[in-house]
């Protein structure tokens, strides 16, 4: 009997339009153009650091806080980075690019 009640059912359906309303506001939010923009700003953020501290890494640099009272010449503090792999690795691959043309050029003949 308390599902035919007229009463419950009001209650139930002011209950539901509520909790309707509720996710309408929370999807209306969530896809707003300012809120989709603060989003995808954010996640550049976090690339573009992820981006600088594995370069950071890769070349021997460490990032460090800066402050406004900070000469900007120092932002970076410097552990002697070793850029001989990375200008040997470069080396290797003009070289080999270098056979593979010449090696090319010659078959054509």
């Amino acid at each position: 009997m308390a599902d035919t009640d007229p009463d419950e059912l009001e209650r139930r359906i002011a209950r539901t339009r509520a909790e309707l309303a509720q996710t309408v506001d929370a999807i209306a939010d969530r896809m707003s153009p300012k809120r989709v923009a603060e989003r995808t700003v954010a996640d550049v953020k976090t690339r573009a650091g992820q981006f600088v501290t594995s370069v950071g890494d890769a070349l021997g640099v460490t990032p460090r806080p800066v402050a406004y009272t900070d000469d900007p010449d120092q932002v970076w503090q410097e552990e002697q980075p070793n850029v001989a792999p990375v200008l040997i690795a470069v080396g290797a691959v003009l070289v080999v690019g270098a056979a593979v043309m010449l090696w090319r050029r010659r078959r054509r003949r």
